[in-house]
């Protein structure tokens, strides 16, 4: 810890001697310490201190290049200082209503009482800025060492406090890749109906961050091993479908965790990662199982069109937990279209088919290329590496038409303006109707130039009138 502490001392030392300087302590605490002793890179500076926010806002002043104080209700002052971000918060000593979503802040007087009130004892330690004595009431940097999340007092008082803290065990156990201590697991079961009261947005931002984790799978079986995940995402645990007695189905539910590992995987294809999108796209991908699933008198089983309505059920869920409309529709239009391969048979695809798929997938193309290849789990070697040449073959096919046809920027031959110019017609209806005609021409039968563009479109204009 001390090589990543002697880094931070050009913006720790000169901010503790001027709280020094006015009598206060200030420690950095919580992430940062936890992220040094791993021997990971901190980025955000998180500190706490004796003094009220106004103090602090003051110390600040004349040294900080911003402050603001968005989380002044909280006891928080912001900063930025270069390329650091830094948050100082008061001691705090809260208090909750049992039904409400929001802690009532009071400001305590003391470093323990501050600790003990923290989410994790691996979150529960601090560092003195002024000469880096360590302080650990807790005992998080045993925790740290084995691996494992307590919470500072019982999991019962910390849970009823904040229930968010639930997820956020989930979350961390994804994280760090830690194990959640027996008793803490036990709390989160018992309790699982009070993440209820928590607002939908909190739940997403944990949600996601588990999501993006290294290791999600951790975080994701411990919602549905406890029942988090029945309030949260209930979709998750209802893939856990009953066998049927022969046993002809694949287990949906450990199926997906595999294609959301095997997505990660292949995450090298996109510009940055982890990637939302396609993670989630992939937890969600068979969500339409459950309600499609029919068993045949042959005894086989079927879930006809569990691609739409799992598109369906996807957008639902989304919309609940508050997700931008973008966000919505890439993770939906993914789902949806995650069979569209397998609708060609073994690779009789039609440059019309090629295009459709690429106009239909849009600025998604990528992700569904991930989805679709994560979402071979058979262990038949044979099966897989037949469906993964096919797919190499509609990527190679997909390329070459982008280069002759500059398929990203799919359009007709004619515009809205030259269409009406054609056919002497003003804005309307009509229009709309004859540039989906060209749309499908151009689909079919690649670009045809504007003077065969505009035959094509007398013809059938006259034909239709």
């Amino acid at each position: 810890m001390g090589a990543e502490l002697d880094r931070l001392a050009p913006v720790l030392e000169p901010l503790g001697e001027r709280f020094a300087s006015a009598g206060h302590s200030l420690h950095l605490v919580g992430g940062p310490v936890r992220d040094a002793l791993l021997g990971r890179h901190v980025s955000d500076l998180d500190l706490t201190t004796s003094a009220r926010p106004e103090e602090t806002e003051r110390l600040l002043a004349g040294w900080a290049d911003a402050v603001w104080d968005m989380g002044r209700a909280f006891g928080t002052i912001g900063c930025r200082k270069g390329e650091w971000t830094v948050e100082i918060t008061t001691y705090r000593s809260e208090t909750y209503d049992p039904t409400s979503r929001k802690p009532d802040v009071d400001f305590g007087d003391s470093l323990a009482g501050d600790l003990g009130r923290r989410d994790f004892t691996v979150n529960a330690m601090a560092v003195s800025v002024a000469d880096r004595s360590f302080e650990d009431p807790f005992h998080g940097i045993l925790d740290l060492a084995h691996g494992t999340l307590r919470t500072p007092g019982t999991p019962e008082s910390s849970f009823s406090d904040d229930p968010l803290r639930m997820m956020r065990a989930a979350r961390f156990a994804a994280q760090l890749g830690f194990a959640v201590a027996p008793e803490v697991v036990s709390a989160m079961t018992a309790m699982a109906g009070r993440i209820e009261i928590i607002s939908a947005e909190r739940v997403r931002d944990e949600l996601v961050k588990l999501v993006c984790a290294p290791h999600p799978r951790r975080g994701l079986e411990l919602l549905v091993e406890t029942g988090l995940a029945g309030h949260v995402l209930p979709e998750l645990p209802a893939l856990a479908l009953e066998r049927d007695e022969h046993h002809r189905h694949k287990d949906v539910y450990e199926h997906t965790l595999i294609v959301l590992e095997q997505a990660i995987d292949l995450e090298s294809r996109l510009e940055s990662a982890p990637d939302f999108t396609v993670r989630f796209a992939s937890l969600m991908h068979d969500v339409g199982k459950p309600r499609t699933r029919r068993f045949q008198d042959d005894g086989t089983v079927t879930f006809h069109h569990h691609d739409v309505v799992g598109a369906k059920i996807t957008r639902k869920r989304m919309k609940a937990l508050r997700f931008s409309t973008d966000e919505t529709d890439a993770v939906s239009t993914l789902v949806e279209l995650h069979l569209r391969f397998h609708g060609y048979g073994d690779g009789e695809w039609t440059d019309s088919a090629v295009r459709r798929y690429v106009r239909d997938a849009g600025d998604q193309l990528e992700r569904l290329h991930i989805l679709t290849r994560a979402d071979c789990t058979t262990r038949n070697r044979r099966k897989a590496e037949r469906l993964r040449r096919t797919y190499d073959d509609l990527e190679a096919r997909i390329e070459r038409l982008t280069e002759q046809e500059e398929l990203a920027a799919l359009r007709p031959d004619l515009d809205g303006n030259q269409i009406m110019a054609v056919l002497d017609l003003g804005p309307g209806r009509e229009v709309g109707e004859a540039y989906r005609f060209l749309m499908e021409l151009r689909l079919d039968e690649g670009p045809l130039g504007e003077e065969e563009a505009t035959r094509r479109l007398l013809a059938w204009w006259a034909d239709r009138t």
